[in-house]
């Protein structure tokens, strides 16, 4: 799976979806590394055929054969006689960075409260005249339907308290006034306070983000380091068995051995009859490669087409077996959704797992209890073996050997996720039925 996925350059939107932080930062350098190697394979092909005249050399743009050019750069000199260079924040009387992006960020929240003020000011001015405006207007008008029925010696009476309720509207409209004036400057000051802390948390931020590249970089060279290092145990205990079986042979134990897989062969053919009529618990049958009789999919595309795959090709490997026993293994599970394991883990304790069958690739999907939250590993079965993609570069020959592994090693070197306690099924029946049916 994973090498089809450097052969296209291309992952699927969902199958990306079902990878976990470490996963796809580790796909991302295995792409990257893929990118570059075919870009020094192009660049070693095109010198290759420019040495040999296949093809004319490169031609630099900007440059015309034959003819120089009229344009040029001349370089500020300083009193030493080198190109003289500046550096913000370094050069004397320079402000530091810190300060210049201090004062940079507060008066950028200033602006913008002093643009949202008077914003704010010119749509409260507004209903402030418009308030009083139409007061007046209906006090006038009450006053003038008044005047007409009073006598012409109260007319000047009429005048002056007319005057004088004008003169009382208009000290109201200015107190109302210099009142809107002072919340709305409380509001800006409380305004450029909250865009100032919001800037000034986006630049904290930005800083944080590379810290965390930084330490993802040095997790990824620890996790490079404890592969090179388990590869080397590996190649050590190799190099052990070749030594003891080389022991074996010159005490001659050869014919003892080979009368004990003669008759371990017998049982086996015996319990592979007895398989396909007795079912229920009984002794287990030996692991046989399966031989491909249809045409399978690139990627899963039905519940049916995964049901027919787990028949015919996991079957036969005893995926999902407890070792050396015909009953299912208790992690074990069928084709549920990533919130039916998760719901399933909620209630356990960290390291509690299960395995389901994967709707995205041939496989399967390791859910993984954390102390809080989920991780979910995608387990590769495409081929004639069982790994972790893109995690773990070990091959496991059947499922439940690579459960036994991690239950002693832990998965990767970030996490630290070592498998404790198996998840078991809560319905009935359980939900992988439509694969042993």
């Amino acid at each position: 799976m994973l090498q089809q996925i450097l052969n296209d350059m291309y992952i699927d939107p969902e199958l990306l979806a079902e990878l976990s932080d470490v996963q796809k930062h580790i796909l991302f350098y295995k792409m990257r590394e893929e990118q570059l190697r075919r870009w020094r394979e192009r660049e070693a092909w095109e010198a290759l055929a420019e040495a040999e005249g296949l093809r004319p050399p490169k031609v630099k743009r900007g440059t015309w054969l034959g003819a120089a050019s009229d344009k040029h750069i001349q370089w500020l000199l300083g009193a030493d006689g080198e190109v003289w260079v500046w550096i913000m924040g370094e050069g004397p009387g320079d402000k530091p960075y810190e300060e210049i992006s201090e004062e940079l960020i507060a008066e950028r929240a200033r602006l913008q409260a002093q643009r949202e003020a008077e914003e704010l000011w010119r749509q409260k001015e507004a209903e402030i005249t418009k308030k009083f405006r139409d007061a007046l207007a209906n006090e006038k008008a009450r006053i003038l339907a008044e005047k007409w029925k009073v006598e012409m010696e109260d007319r000047k009476a009429a005048k002056v308290l007319e005057e004088r309720i004008h003169e009382e509207f208009k000290r109201k409209e200015e107190e109302e006034r210099k009142r809107g004036e002072e919340q709305i400057r409380l509001q800006e000051e409380q305004r450029a306070k909250e865009l100032y802390w919001t800037l000034k948390q986006a630049q904290l931020q930005s800083h944080a983000s590379e810290n965390e590249e930084q330490e993802w970089e040095e997790q990824l060279r620890r996790s490079k380091a404890a592969d090179e290092e388990r590869s080397r145990r590996a190649q050590r205990a190799r190099d052990e068995y070749r030594r003891h079986s080389l022991r074996a042979i010159q005490k001659g134990t050869v014919a003892g051995l080979s009368s004990m897989f003669r008759e371990l062969g017998q049982s086996h053919e015996q319990e592979a009859r007895l398989y396909h009529h007795l079912p229920g618990p009984g002794p287990p049958s030996p692991l046989a490669v399966p031989v491909r009789t249809w045409a399978r999919p690139l990627r899963p595309v039905s519940r049916e087409i995964i049901v027919r795959w787990f028949k015919e090709e996991q079957l036969p490997r005893r995926a999902g077996f407890e070792r050396n026993t015909r009953s299912i293994a208790p992690w074990f599970h069928g084709i549920i959704s990533r919130e039916d394991a998760e719901d399933l883990l909620e209630n356990m304790t960290e390291g509690a797992f299960l395995v389901r069958v994967s709707e995205k690739i041939w496989g399967y999907t390791l859910s993984y209890r954390l102390q809080k939250g989920f991780k979910h590993f995608l387990v590769d079965a495409s081929a004639d073996f069982y790994s972790f993609l893109g995690v773990d570069p070990n091959r496991h020959a059947t499922l439940t050997d690579l459960i036994d592994f991690h239950k002693e090693e832990i998965i990767t070197v970030s996490g630290g996720e070592l498998l404790q306690e198996p998840c078991g099924q809560r319905d009935s029946p359980p939900d992988y039925h439509l694969l042993f049916e």
